[in-house]
């Protein structure tokens, strides 16, 4: 018999799942940097995605979760994809050549501020609060602080690329609201059907500007490509849709604030950066709006019960 439906959950296993997932994205900004010192950022995306959905697509037939057939399922992981993945991707990709990491990071990371923005005022998808709101801002200046504050010195200075990010960071923002559409499906559905498409558009625009067949890269880059894929695309495209389902959309894009210390502390121990002094505060702020955030109200505790 065929899994369809998202698995039972407890709070517990949804707060370990979001802590793996702000790890494996935390992760993936040392991986693209990697990546694209020898592959061109559109045919590194291309790849990504790709070799994810290939590697989700034999997980799913190991485990018998079927593909649904229907086209009106597949246009909405058409709508997906664009939000998820093709556009945010490309954007980022191009806007990180000339705006720094730090501050690309702080911009990237306010997709719960619009997720909650927008679930207030435009969807009402699900119930919003007072404590999810505190959980927002709180989530949000601790990532500042854990960036440093001296990364929005440069908030302007490249304002085209500035405001790609933003655009992608909406795109996210969207997603985790659209992705709640996808109810009843199993996670790994969504998360291998948004790849397929998302790899069926970014592959010919790869062939036709990179020409990735002449290209020369090196081991590290490669690498790089497979873990990015494989542990920071598919891995968490599946977790991602789950979550929405357990946590909604904007207890899920609270891994957005919790993947900057993650990211911070990778760059500490693998690249030998320094921590700001702000940081420890910074980590304070986020623990607790990413607390705020995800911690299911009373009516979802009942129902888990």
């Amino acid at each position: 018999m065929p899994h369809t439906d998202t698995p039972p959950s407890s709070h517990a296993t949804d707060l370990a799942l979001l802590l793996t997932l702000s790890t494996l994205w935390g992760a993936s900004y040392t991986f693209i940097r990697i990546g694209v010192e020898t592959i061109p950022p559109l045919t590194f995306i291309a790849a990504r995605t790709l070799i994810a959905a290939a590697l989700l697509l034999l997980w799913m037939r190991s485990r018998n979760v079927r593909m649904p057939r229907d086209r009106r399922v597949w246009m909405r992981f058409g709508v997906q994809a664009l939000l998820n993945s093709v556009v945010p991707f490309t954007l980022i990709a191009w806007a990180e050549r000339s705006v720094g990491a730090s501050l690309a990071t702080i911009l990237n990371s306010t997709s719960p501020v619009m997720v909650f923005v927008a679930t207030v005022l435009i969807t009402r998808h699900e119930p919003v609060s007072l404590r999810k709101l505190i959980g927002v801002v709180a989530g949000f200046v601790g990532t500042c602080l854990v960036v440093g504050p001296s990364a929005l010195d440069g908030l302007g200075g490249q304002l085209v690329p500035q405001l790609a990010i933003v655009a992608a960071t909406a795109c996210y923002a969207g997603a985790a609201i659209y992705g709640r559409s996808f109810k009843g499906l199993h996670p790994a559905a969504p998360a291998t059907g948004s790849l397929l498409v998302g790899a069926l558009v970014l592959t010919p625009a790869s062939l036709l500007v990179d020409h990735p067949w002449a290209l020369e890269p090196s081991a590290r880059s490669l690498m790089a490509l497979v873990a990015l894929a494989g542990l920071s695309t598919a891995l968490a495209f599946a977790i991602y849709f789950r979550l929405i389902q357990t946590l909604g959309a904007i207890g899920t894009t609270a891994q957005a604030y919790l993947r900057v210390p993650i990211g911070v502390a990778i760059g500490v121990v693998l690249l030998g950066e320094s921590l700001p002094s702000s940081a420890w505060i910074g980590l304070a702020c986020v623990v607790a709006g990413v607390a705020a955030m995800s911690m299911p109200g009373r009516a979802t505790q009942v129902r888990r019960a």
